[in-house]
This record gives C-alpha cells, sequence and structure tokens, in this order.
C-alpha cells in the first residue's frame, strides 16, 4: 500500500486491530530503516487515539515493535521522535516494564542498571529510568532535581548511577563496527555514548552528581576532562562534557569550585568554555562575590605549606617536593648522610613505590597549576583591577603555588597617601590597594629604569614584564577610526596560526571549502571578558582542497553590551586592551610569517617571494624593539660581546670569515658584502645557562646564531660551510 494510503488508514474510529495491522506493515520495513521509522510516526498516533483497555489489548505488539526499532538502524532524528511516542505508550500500558533500547545493550556505563532491570524489574526502577532519559536539556529544572532525588531513593538506584559515572569517567570506549553494519556516519568511531542514548546518560551524570554530592566531583571532573578533550580516537561527545561541568556547578562543594578551576585550561571547546563560565558565574553568586574573585580563591593548594613544598619521609629519606620558581617544580631526595639527590633512590623505589607514584602525580598536578596560573595572571595585563591588601596577601603573595609567580613581578601599592608606588616586592606596613604594574601606565624613563633592575638582578619574569611590549593608538588608526590595518597585508602559515589562536584563548573559524570558510575572524576576549578583539584574514592559495597560507587584514575591537557585542572605535579602547589585543597579533603575524620560515628559501617557491624579502627585513614592531633592549643589556654580559654591535634593525655579529647581520624581527641572517641570506636551522635555545630575563623563541634564536656566528671558523655543519664559502 502506498505511504500517502497510510493517513486515510489511520482514522479515529480504527480499532486495536487495524492499528496493529499498520504496526505490523512497518515492521516489514525494518531493514529500511527510514522507511520503517516513517511508517511508525503514522501508526503510533492511531495507538495513542484508542481508549485504554484497547490500548491494553495493543501492548504486546507494542512491546515487539519497540524490540525491532531498538535493533534497527534508523538515522537519529527519526529515533528520537519514534521513540519518545513509543515510549509514552509503554508507559501507559505497562508501569514496569522498561521499554528496550532506553539503556544500551553493549555500553558497559550502563551495565549496573541495565543488569537490575534483567534481573530484578521493577516499576520503581521503571520510573527512575524513564526519569533519567527525560532530560533533553543542558540542565535540568529544580523539578526534575527533586523528582530525580526522590526516584533514586524509591528505586534504591543511588549506587548504581554512582558506578555508572566511574564506567563512564574511566571504562574503555565502545566501537560501532562491532555491532556489525551501520549506514550511520558514526560508525567505526569510538564511543562512550551513542546519540540516541545521550539523554539517559546526561541523566544519569546528573542523578549521580545530586545523589553523590562532593563524592562525585572527582568523576565528574575526569568525564568532562575526557569528553571535553578527546582527540581523533574517542568521538568527542560536548553534550556529555557540557552535563558533567553544569553537574559540578551545581554542587555547592569546595571540591567542586576546585575541579571547575582545573578545567579551565584544558578545555579549549568554545561552547564548553561558556558553560565552564556560567558555571563559576553561578556558583560566586551563590557566595556573593564576582567570577573573578571565586577563581583566584579556588586555585588549589595542593597540600604544600607557605613555602611552596611538602616533605615526606620515606624510610631513611626525606623527599621534598617544592615549588623552586615560577617554572621549576621538583622533587628532591636526602639522605641520612645528608646528601641531597634529584634522582629517587633504589631503597626509594623498591621500597616505596606506591608513595613515589603519588609525589609524581602531585608534582604533575603542581605544575599543571602553575601553567595555568601563569596564563591566568598574565591575562590580568589587559585588566585595570584592583585587591584590597589584605585579599591580595591571602590569594596572591601568600599561596604557595601563586606566590611563585607573584614574587617575580612588578606590582603597584598604593599607599595612605592615595599615590601607587611600584615594587618588586610587598613593601614594609599595610597598603590600601594593590594592582598589577604594566608599562603603559608608566614614563618611558621608570619602564627603562625597571628593565635595568631587572635584568641587573637577573630576575626571571614568569612572563613578559618589565620587557613587556607597548602598542599605542597611531596617527593611522586615529584617521581609520574603526579598525587598524597595522598587520594587515601578511601572509602567513595558516595551520600554524589556527593552532595559535587556540594555544592563546583566541576563538576562530578554520578555513576550508565549506559554506562560511573562506572568510576568517578570529576574537579573543581582554579586559577581564569585557572586550573583544577580532582579527579577520582570508586564504591565500589552495593546494589538496586544503588552505596553506593566509592573508591577514583589519583589527577591529568589540564592546560587551548585554549578552551580545558591539562594535567600538579605536579610541574609546582603554589602553592596556588595546596593547595587550595588538601584543598577540604581532604575535600571531611574526611566528607565523613566511619571513620568519628559515625553510622557504629551499622550496623554490616564489609566489611571495617579495613579501618574504620586504618582511623579512622591514621596520622593526614593537616585540622586536623589546628584543634590542634585552640584547642592549644581555650582550655585554658575554663572551662574544667584542664581536657583536646593535646596529638598527640587525645585530652585527663579525666572524672570522664574515660579517653577519640578525635581523631582530625575523631572525634572518644576511651575509655580508652581498647581502646573501644564510639559512640556518637549529634549536631555538640560547647556549648555555645564558640568563634571559624573559621567555622568548625568537630572542632564543637570535643569540644561538650570533653565538655560532662570531666563532664561524668553527662550524661544521657541510650546509652552512658551503653558504658562507669557508
Amino acid at each position: 500500500m502506498p505511504d500517502d494510503a497510510l493517513a486515510t488508514e489511520a482514522r479515529p474510529d480504527d480499532g486495536p486491530g487495524a492499528v496493529q495491522a499498520m504496526m505490523a506493515r512497518a515492521c516489514e520495513s525494518q531493514e529500511h530503516g527510514s522507511r520503517f521509522a516513517l511508517l511508525l510516526e503514522e501508526a503510533l498516533p492511531a495507538a495513542a487515539r484508542l481508549d485504554a483497555a484497547a490500548l491494553r489489548e495493543l501492548a504486546p505488539m507494542l512491546k515487539q515493535v519497540n524490540g525491532r526499532f531498538a535493533r534497527a538502524d534508523v538515522p537519529i532524528g527519526y529515533r528520537q521522535r519514534v521513540d519518545r511516542r513509543l515510549r509514552a505508550l509503554l508507559a501507559s500500558v505497562d508501569e514496569a516494564y522498561l521499554p528496550e533500547g532506553v539503556l544500551p545493550v553493549h555500553g558497559t556505563w550502563a551495565a549496573p542498571l541495565r543488569e537490575r532491570a534483567r534481573t530484578a524489574p521493577s516499576a520503581e526502577l521503571t520510573r527512575f529510568v524513564r526519569h533519567l532519559a527525560s532530560l533533553s536539556a543542558p540542565r535540568p529544572t529544580r523539578t526534575w532535581h527533586r523528582a530525580c532525588v526522590t526516584l533514586a531513593d524509591e528505586a534504591a538506584a543511588r549506587e548504581d548511577v554512582a558506578e555508572s559515572l566511574r564506567a563512564l569517567a574511566e571504562d574503555e570506549p565502545h566501537c560501532t563496527r562491532e555491532d556489525g553494519p551501520h549506514t550511520d556516519a558514526a560508525c567505526g568511531y569510538h564511543h562512550l555514548v551513542l546519540p540516541h542514548h545521550g539523554d539517559v546518560a546526561r541523566g544519569v551524570v546528573w542523578a549521580a552528581a545530586l545523589t553523590g554530592g562532593p563524592e562525585a566531583v572527582p568523576r565528574l571532573q575526569s568525564l568532562a576532562l575526557r569528553m571535553g578533550t578527546s582527540g581523533r580516537e574517542l568521538y568527542e561527545g560536548p553534550k556529555l562534557a557540557g552535563a558533567a561541568i553544569n553537574a559540578l556547578g551545581a554542587v555547592d562543594d569546595p571540591r567542586a569550585l576546585e575541579a571547575l578551576w582545573r578545567l579551565r585550561a584544558p578545555i579549549k571547546n568554545r561552547a564548553l568554555r561558556k558553560q565552564l563560565d556560567t558555571a563559576l558565574q553561578a556558583a560566586a553568586e551563590r557566595q556573593g562575590i564576582t567570577r573573578a574573585q571565586l577563581v583566584e580563591r579556588t586555585v588549589p593548594a595542593h597540600g604544600l605549606g607557605p613555602d611552596g613544598s611538602v616533605e615526606r619521609t620515606l624510610g631513611v629519606h626525606t623527599v621534598r617536593l617544592a615549588v623552586e620558581d615560577a617554572a621549576t617544580v621538583r622533587i628532591t631526595f636526602t639522605g641520612a648522610d645528608g646528601r641531597a639527590s634529584r634522582t629517587a633512590p633504589a631503597a626509594v623505589k623498591d621500597g616505596f613505590p606506591a608513595e613515589l607514584g603519588q609525589l609524581k602525580a602531585l608534582a604533575r598536578e603542581v605544575r599543571a597549576t602553575l601553567s595555568s596560573e601563569r596564563a591566568r595572571v598574565e591575562g590580568l595585563m589587559s585588566q585595570d583591577r584592583a585587591w584590597p591588601y589584605a585579599e591580595w596577601c591571602e590569594h596572591y603573595r601568600d599561596h604557595p603555588v601563586t606566590g611563585a609567580l607573584v614574587r617575580g613581578l612588578i606590582w603597584e601599592f598604593q599607599g595612605d597617601d592615595g599615590l601607587w608606588r611600584a615594587s618588586l616586592a610587598a613593601p614594609g606596613g599595610d597598603a590600601a590597594h594593590v594592582r598589577l604594574w604594566h608599562p603603559i601606565r608608566a614614563a618611558a624613563d621608570d619602564v627603562r629604569a625597571w628593565r635595568e633592575r631587572v635584568a641587573d638582578a637577573r630576575v626571571r619574569q614568569p612572563f613578559k614584564q618589565a620587557f613587556r611590549e607597548i602598542y599605542l593608538l597611531t596617527p593611522a588608526e586615529q584617521d581609520t577610526a574603526a579598525y587598524s590595518n597595522r598587520y594587515a597585508a601578511h601572509i602567513v602559515h595558516y595551520r600554524r596560526l589556527y593552532a595559535l589562536f587556540k594555544e592563546r584563548g583566541w576563538q576562530a573559524n578554520f578555513l576550508g571549502r565549506h559554506y562560511g570558510g573562506h572568510d576568517g575572524e578570529a576574537r579573543g576576549e581582554f579586559g577581564g571578558g569585557e572586550w573583544r578583539a577580532c582579527l579577520y584574514h582570508e586564504p591565500v592559495d589552495e593546494a589538496d582542497g586544503a588552505y596553506e597560507y593566509a592573508a591577514t587584514d583589519q583589527v577591529r575591537f568589540e564592546r560587551r553590551h548585554g549578552r551580545r557585542w558591539r562594535e567600538a572605535p579605536l579610541a574609546d579602547v582603554p589602553p592596556p586592551v588595546f596593547s595587550e589585543a595588538m601584543r598577540d597579533v604581532d604575535l600571531f603575524v611574526g611566528v607565523t610569517s613566511i619571513a620568519a620560515d628559515p625553510d622557504w628559501a629551499d622550496r623554490g617557491e616564489d609566489r611571495h617571494a617579495a613579501y618574504r624579502r620586504e618582511a623579512g627585513s622591514g621596520p622593526l614592531t614593537a616585540s622586536a624593539e623589546v628584543r634590542r633592549a634585552a640584547l642592549e643589556r644581555i650582550l655585554p654580559r658575554t663572551r662574544i660581546a667584542g664581536r657583536c654591535a646593535l646596529d638598527g634593525r640587525h645585530l652585527v655579529v663579525r666572524g672570522e670569515l664574515r660579517t653577519y647581520r640578525i635581523h631582530l624581527g625575523s631572525a634572518n641572517v644576511l651575509m655580508e658584502p652581498d647581502g646573501a641570506y644564510l639559512c640556518i636551522v637549529q634549536g631555538r635555545r640560547a647556549p648555555g645557562t645564558l640568563y634571559l630575563p624573559f621567555e622568548d623563541e625568537r630572542l632564543s634564536l637570535i643569540l644561538s646564531k650570533a653565538f655560532l656566528l662570531a666563532a664561524d671558523h668553527k662550524i661544521t655543519d657541510a650546509s652552512i660551510r658551503r653558504q658562507i664559502g669557508g
């Protein structure tokens, strides 16, 4: 019978016999998933119009249809609609019957509930599982919360959902290929949860959080991390990760807040980061503080003492884990004779393997926190934020992890007279307020003085501060008013650029041959999330369907207005926000430009040769000017000081064979007297234990090339010697 005849057949006066015939006809199409679903979408409304007695008569057929449909290969959209109607009908005829397919057959995470439903079915358990499967929204209502706890207790299912959460967080995923042939596009992926079981899985996550409370926190965190950062081997489930994040936000316990804090760094997915922010905001509002205050108050101390260390006695050895500086967490072993070693003695390895493993795991956690804190504190550079002195001392200076960063930074302290005074350490006595020093607020002489002081004291700052680049509005940008062309028309390696966007926390669409893939827009938030910078870019050419290069375009700024963003004139952007945003853009261009690619000259490609020549030897950017300032202080302390001189845009190095000019922006090397390009590919580290006031790969590269070329007569690399002509 044609499908369009079914609507006529399904009349309101149809009895159970006619409806049963419609369902039987639908089952004949079981091998054709979409048709099976379409026929059921006609039959099930007809069944719903039957009275209660007629529907009970139809119960065996409904259960048969349910079993066949659960095993059929049906597209997710059809499945969800049919499942919803079919399960509602089954619930009306048999309260204790748990429809097949509500719980997955293969997923280990559902095994506790699935086994109970098989061995000890009950109306209470069925009502509970149905309630879990009813969760289709990202966050359940308070009514759902209350019903969930009540139904879990009636079904005695608290331990079951706790075990299900453990399996979601820890067990091996399931590969759909093991289930036989599928037309589903997801076939062959490793899944924790298949899409059509997503609702019940999210219900399990919430049930475990609501009934387990703080005890569920570690597994909620593990699940969010697992599903929010999964790679190609595991089909990513952002909805399940979102459920874990939101459930953590609902647990009113310090451990849940700490877990949310730990998830901020590894999770890059834009939607999940928004949910993290929402969860933190809700928690902050419960405590009557701002989200920024909540974040800094939940930085884990990891059980370390005020000095950033912890000691354990393992046999005759004292093992000390300590945060030694802003970049180093070290474990040392001291024996009975007082001798210390960084290598675990055999007595500790063999006698205390579990304890040693715990200490190493703790060291990894502390390093991760230190790294996250470095990024967070650097983000404060774009904010004009001040702390009451006592609050700053508690959460910054005296914190066992954050304190290691604070001690290497310049802070401003407001005295009783209202004036701000900068200091590397907290001054004696109390101050009214404290803020992070930014060179854009300081006079040029003060900036130079701080650079001298940092270099003379050999302070290694956790990030560039004294030597930080400053970006001020230029006359050209004042003329354009709405946008900046300062970094427009640069040709960059696109995939490197995209990776750098992610690393710096910017959100960007991916260029490609898809809808919206021909116009790139990267967005980064500054000023505590109140401002947003937008870097526009576009593909330059194409190879095998993928864009290898991109061209940069305008930079524009937007200001947050409630939940929306509005474009703002450049003149309205606060100077720290403008400077920090343009610093990021300078980094993007400087690192990914083809002008900085040492291999470019060997490729035989000349499509962008003119750009590379101009950019590779052009005027210095702000970051290059900072490198020049650093080199002015570093070079006199080195053994090659007599062979080096700064000349405009270049570091000039006099070797035994030739004289070389290293560009301070690109690190490209030209040889005198003919200006020939010298290609050097090597590790990007400064030699030996040379002091650098900040981490900068390009500065390290320039110095490593300078040391190499100052002794060019000792170079053994045949490729370099051939180019030099020695």
